[in-house]
């Protein structure tokens, strides 16, 4: 959905779930669904369930947590091994905030909107709020995050009630979903042969990242190996034009 450049914050912001819950949306709350049946396995409420999608907001680190908590793992090994898998965020939060930072912009504010930073709304908003006015687009960010988080709530609370109706490989395959739909909006945004030299880099070094060095550090390593070489290769070819 286009955005007028006349429009108000609160028009703006609709527009942003409007887009959201066009697809984006549910397609996180489907990968999320496995997440309550997790919780329910391991015998916690589901509004525990439900408050792990508010606050932590990353599947793969909910699963982490739930299934550290049922190995019996100690509390500070679990605080460690969920934020160490949450640094992945950290290169989406420093590509993402310039788009969104405006002067005057607090500390508070920027953190608040690196919270909602996840791979579905990361991919999203590169490849929309480039078109949006720069004071309009921490409105569709968040606009667009929120409703993600809404529907992935629903989603959680779902599968917490759904865990004797869903076979096992079913709600384990939903959380694949997500990747899956990051990879087609990551090719749906390549715009210069650059963009679609990393994303080829990226699928050619990943495998063998993850044959010589993995221990988690795979995807990333491979990630920013592919990139460099990429915005190498389009720097060396821009000097030379």
């Amino acid at each position: 959905m286009s955005v007028s450049p006349d429009w108000g914050w609160r028009r703006v912001m609709l527009a942003g779930m409007r887009d959201a819950l066009a697809l984006p949306a549910w397609i996180v709350c489907l990968s999320l669904v496995g997440v309550g049946s997790l919780a329910r396995d391991v015998g916690y409420p589901v509004g525990v369930a439900v408050l792990s999608t508010v606050l932590v907001w990353a599947g793969p680190s909910q699963v982490l947590f739930f299934g550290s908590i049922a190995a019996g793992a100690a509390w500070s090994a679990i605080a460690f091994a969920i934020g160490f898998a949450s640094l992945r965020f950290l290169p989406m939060t420093v590509t993402l905030l310039p788009l969104l930072r405006r002067p005057g912009q607090g500390f508070f504010a920027q953190a608040l909107m690196a919270h909602y930073m996840a791979v579905t709304v990361w991919t999203e908003s590169l490849r929309r709020l480039p078109a949006i006015l720069p004071h309009q687009r921490v409105s569709y960010y968040l606009g667009f995050a929120n409703a993600c988080i809404l529907t992935s709530s629903l989603g959680t609370f779902a599968g917490y009630y759904l865990v004797s109706a869903l076979p096992a490989p079913l709600a384990a395959g939903l959380l694949c979903l997500t990747p899956i739909f990051f990879l087609s909006s990551l090719v749906a945004g390549i715009r210069h042969g650059s963009d679609a030299a990393a994303v080829a880099l990226g699928f050619c070094l990943a495998p063998l990242c993850e044959r010589f060095i993995g221990g988690g550090f795979d995807l990333i390593i491979s990630g920013v190996l592919g990139g460099s070489l990429a915005f190498g290769v389009r720097h060396l070819a821009a000097r030379r034009a």
